[in-house]
């Protein structure tokens, strides 16, 4: 489940420090999250699709661990990001 240019081009270039950048973790915790929404959706109808799920779970630790460096780097940076993506209250 990949996401489609436009939308990754989309999330690039609201999260991006500047322009061109596709690798800073706030972009990198985006692109993952915007998966991990479109996933979710997907295990409505595929109730037993494991495959994927193992996916999901590497997704979501991968961006636990970029979130953990970012909120080590740059706390505010950090903070700003977790409330326009609506994670963690």
């Amino acid at each position: 489940m990949s996401l489609s240019t436009e939308m990754t081009a989309e999330v690039v270039g609201k999260f991006a420090r500047k322009a061109g950048d596709t690798g800073s973790p706030e972009v990198q915790v985006a692109l993952l999250t915007k998966r991990i929404e479109e996933l979710g959706s997907h295990f409505g109808t595929h109730i037993h699709d494991y495959s994927s799920k193992r996916g999901l779970m590497k997704m979501i630790g991968r961006r636990k661990a970029l979130l953990r460096y970012l909120q080590g780097k740059n706390e505010e940076s950090y903070k700003k990001l977790i409330q326009e993506l609506g994670l963690r209250k």
